[in-house]
């Protein structure tokens, strides 16, 4: 299915369910393709909720001191505030 720009915005939610579905559909500006509009498969969307878990768990790793080295800024080596 192709069509144009303009008539793309006015049926979008269902030009989105066809792509889901598995049509083909090409978007067009003064009759040349220009987009075409496509389902991400679900190992796509799996892989990508991977890398973003894997990305917080590495800054939280990765975030600053713990709370057991931010005492040896508020004390010195005898125990008394510095």
């Amino acid at each position: 299915m192709e069509l144009a720009i303009t008539d793309a915005k006015a049926r979008l939610t269902d030009l989105v369910r066809r792509a889901e579905a598995g049509e083909e559909v090409v978007i067009a500006r003064h009759g040349h393709a220009v987009a075409r509009l496509v389902a991400r498969s679900s190992a796509e969307s799996r892989a990508k909720v991977i890398s973003v878990v894997w990305a917080r768990a590495a800054a939280k790793v990765t975030g600053g001191l713990s709370a057991a080295r931010s005492q040896d800024f508020l004390y010195d080596d005898e125990g008394f505030p510095r």
